[in-house]
C-alpha cells in the first residue's frame, strides 16, 4: 500500500492554513448584527477563501488529481464586494495577481459529474462544514479526504473550536487507512493517537447529532436511542466535529437521518470524518449496515442514514433502526 507521505504532508498544511483563514474571517467579519440577521456573508467569504486556498495547494502538489469541492465561484463573479473580501483574505497567503485567479482556484473540479472520476482517485473538500456553528463561533470544520476506488484512504479534519481538554481547544484530526488516527493541537505541541471509547452498554454512553433540527430528524433519532437503551440527553454539535467526538471517545454514537426522505448526503460531508472514526477503532455505516460508497458521484447515492459508533454499540443501534423502520419513519 502506498505510504501517502507527500499527500498527508500537503493535506495537513492545506487544512491548517485554511483553518487559520477561517479563524481570521471569524474575528474580523462576524458581528452581533450579522449573526442576528442571519447574514451568511462572513461564512460565504470564508468558504470561498478556504476552498481557493486548499485547491491551490493541492493542485500545485498533485496537478493530475481531481478535486471535488462544495463551492463554485458564480456568486463571487457577480458580487465585487464579496470578491474583494475573499481576495483580501488570500492576498498574504497565496501569490495572486487578480480576482480571476481566485475564481479559477475555487472552480477546480467544480461541477464534475464524469462517473469515471469517482471510481478512480480524487480529493473531496468541504471548505467550511457547519455554517451555523461558524456564525455562532462554535463548532465547524475544514474537511478534506483523498478517495481511491470509492474508499477514503486519507483524511484531515480541522476543527478550530473542538474541546480537546477542559482548557485547550482546536485540533487537526487526521488518518491514513490502516495506519491509525491522530490529533494534533492547533495551539501548542504534542500529538495523540485517537481511540474510540469502550462502552458496551448504551445506558452509559452518549450519542451526538446535529444542532439544527432542520438538518436531521431529532424525533426519529430520539426513538432509536430510546429503543437502544440510551439514557443521556443528546450531545449536539455542528459539522463533522461529531465524527471527531466519536473518534476521541467523547461520544459513543453519532446519528444522522435527514428529514427529507429523498435527500442524499454529500460526499464531502462524510468522507474525512468516516475514515478518522474507523481508524480510531469505530465503525461507520448507513442505516442498513452498508459501508459508505464514495464512488457514485457527488452524493452518497446508495446510502440512506448515517450511523457512526465505537463499534461495540453498532449492532444494537442498527437493530433499533430496523425496529423503527417497519413503522415507515425510516426509508
Amino acid at each position: 500500500m502506498p505510504d501517502y507521505e507527500k499527500e498527508l504532508k500537503t493535506a495537513l498544511n492545506a487544512v491548517e492554513k485554511a483553518c487559520e483563514l477561517c479563524m481570521e474571517a471569524q474575528r474580523t467579519l462576524i458581528s452581533e448584527e450579522s449573526t442576528a440577521k442571519n447574514d451568511r456573508s462572513p461564512v460565504t467569504i470564508a468558504d470561498f477563501g478556504s476552498q481557493a486556498l486548499v485547491n491551490t495547494l493541492l493542485s500545485a502538489a498533485f496537478p493530475e488529481d481531481k478535486i471535488i469541492g462544495e463551492e463554485e465561484s458564480a456568486i463571487l463573479r457577480q458580487n465585487k464586494i464579496l470578491s474583494d473580501k475573499v481576495f483580501a483574505l488570500l492576498q498574504n497567503r497565496l501569490s495572486l495577481q487578480n480576482a480571476s485567479q481566485v475564481y479559477d482556484a475555487i472552480d477546480l473540479g467544480a461541477g464534475i459529474t464524469d462517473p469515471s472520476v469517482f471510481t478512480g482517485r480524487y480529493w473531496t473538500l468541504d471548505p467550511i462544514d457547519g455554517t451555523r456553528g461558524f456564525l455562532r463561533k462554535d463548532q465547524y470544520a475544514v474537511a478534506l479526504a483523498l478517495v481511491e476506488k470509492g474508499e477514503a484512504v486519507l483524511a484531515v479534519l480541522g476543527c478550530p473550536d473542538f474541546p480537546l481538554t477542559e482548557t485547550e481547544k482546536g485540533g487537526i484530526f487526521y488518518a491514513l487507512r490502516g495506519q491509525g488516527a491522530f490529533v494534533r493541537p492547533m495551539q501548542g505541541r504534542g500529538e495523540q493517537r485517537l481511540r474510540v471509547d469502550r462502552d458496551t452498554k448504551a445506558e452509559n454512553a452518549r450519542f451526538c447529532e446535529s444542532v439544527e433540527s432542520a438538518h436531521a430528524d431529532h424525533d426519529v433519532h430520539g426513538q432509536i436511542c430510546k429503543m437502544a437503551g440510551f439514557k443521556a440527553p443528546p450531545f449536539r454539535m455542528d459539522s463533522q466535529a461529531k465524527y471527531a467526538a466519536v473518534a476521541a471517545g467523547k461520544a459513543s454514537v453519532y446519528l444522522r437521518l435527514p428529514r427529507k426522505k429523498d435527500y442524499r448526503e454529500k460526499i464531502w460531508d462524510h468522507a474525512a470524518g468516516a475514515l478518522i472514526v474507523e481508524e480510531a477503532g469505530g465503525k461507520v455505516s448507513d442505516f442498513s449496515g452498508n459501508p459508505l460508497d464514495f464512488s457514485r458521484g457527488r452524493t452518497l447515492e446508495s446510502n440512506t442514514g448515517i450511523l457512526v459508533s465505537n463499534g461495540l454499540l453498532h449492532d444494537a443501534v442498527l437493530h433499533a433502526v430496523q425496529e423503527i423502520r417497519v413503522t415507515g419513519q425510516i426509508p
